[in-house]
């Protein structure tokens, strides 16, 4: 079963905030404010289950060593460059009907509660989606407690 709650959980508020962030660097035609070097910012996904965070991110035309992973204080950090599509001809000249798909570089840092695994991370890339599973220390884990059964009032020592 799949439950949406935007809003409502921590891990879809800290998405929320870092795409904000991400995007308020940019100016209208996709530039960053300190240089005229492209950005753009990956469509990303990020769930929780019983075991671990879960974060997916689209990158159409990106290879897997083009993209770096980093893990610090809690802050998992995705950083890579996507190719333009479009190169200048040798010879000759380039009639360009439509240029939309925006290349350059990107980062996406995503930040988790304390009780997480870092040196258990793991990535996968397949058919241009990256997806980044991180672990749930035991402490963050659902556990159930045993009552045990005794006389109303007595307390053992």
């Amino acid at each position: 079963m799949i439950t949406m709650s935007p809003l409502n959980s921590v891990l879809d508020r800290m998405v929320t905030l870092s795409r904000a962030m991400d995007e308020s660097f940019r100016n209208g035609n996709g530039a960053t404010q300190a240089s005229a070097e492209t950005f753009w910012v990956p469509a990303v996904d990020a769930w929780e289950t019983e075991h671990a965070f879960v974060v997916q991110l689209d990158l159409p035309g990106v290879k897997a060593d083009q993209v770096d992973l980093s893990f610090e204080r809690n802050t998992l950090t995705i950083t890579g460059n996507r190719a333009p599509s479009l190169r200048a001809p040798e010879q000759g000249e380039l009639r360009v009907f439509f240029a939309e798909r925006t290349s350059g570089t990107f980062t996406r840092s995503l930040r988790f509660p304390q009780y997480v695994e870092g040196g258990k991370i793991e990535a996968t890339f397949n058919d241009g989606v990256l997806t980044i599973t991180v672990p749930k220390a035991e402490a963050a884990k659902p556990r159930k407690i045993a009552i045990n059964a005794g006389e109303v009032g007595q307390i053992s020592a």
